[in-house]
């Protein structure tokens, strides 16, 4: 092991430790909060009706997040990991961040400088992120008018989609053999059940599912 990958796992190992206190810190401020404000107020949850309204959540979400660790960990590297599912806003800010950085730099996974970049971008998305939210919160009353407006209303409400219209565009131009039948699969199911445009953790699920057996079966017929 030379001296450059010896630093890069200690560099790493230093992450994971950092990051692991940091996640288990934030858990549980978290979960901390509603009981505390429990306690204040004297109340608590009824046991029965927790577990039932878990339940009917936790079928869906916990799935999805699994799916989310594996499909996104690769692409934003140790620290921009922690970072991502500590702050938020992995799917629609970290995520788009990290590829546009990635291209910019002309990195990919798994390499050290992937690794430098993905954090460094992901750091800086949750600062501006932050600082937008604090500059929002004190704007909000002055902005109402402008941000309620019937005009502007339908532009706001389809920021996200043409984000990773975009970004999504020159990734499925590269691997157009991996991405048609998922795509026009997910195509499909929004038109035919538009309930499901909201619902784009789930159908992570068989779109991601999807796109690993296609590329698994091109890979071995050496079409990738």
């Amino acid at each position: 092991m030379n001296d450059k990958d010896k630093f890069f796992r200690e560099f790493n190992d230093s992450l994971h430790r950092l990051g692991r206190f940091t996640l288990i810190l934030g858990s549980i401020f978290l979960i901390s909060v509603p009981f505390l404000v429990g306690m204040i107020n004297e109340v608590s949850p009824d046991g029965a009706g927790f577990i039932k309204g878990f339940m009917r959540v936790g079928t869906i979400y916990i799935p999805v997040a699994i799916v989310e660790f594996l499909v996104y960990a690769p692409m934003l590297g140790v620290g921009g990991s922690y970072l991502s599912f500590i702050t938020g806003n992995v799917t629609n800010m970290k995520i788009p961040c990290v590829m546009n950085s990635q291209d910019i730099a002309g990195t990919s996974p798994g390499q050290p400088e992937h690794e430098i970049i993905s954090t460094i971008s992901v750091a800086t998305s949750s600062i501006v992120t932050t600082l937008v939210i604090v500059v929002g919160v004190i704007l909000m009353v002055p902005l109402q008018p402008v941000l309620s407006s019937e005009v502007l209303l339908p532009a706001f409400d389809n920021v996200v989609p043409a984000l990773f219209g975009a970004l999504g565009l020159k990734y499925f131009i590269k691997s157009p053999k991996l991405a048609v039948i998922p795509l026009v699969l997910m195509t499909a199911i929004c038109v035919f059940m538009p309930g499901m445009i909201n619902q784009t953790s789930v159908l992570l699920l068989p779109s991601g599912a999807l796109a690993l057996i296609l590329g698994y079966f091109l890979f071995k017929k050496g079409k990738l």
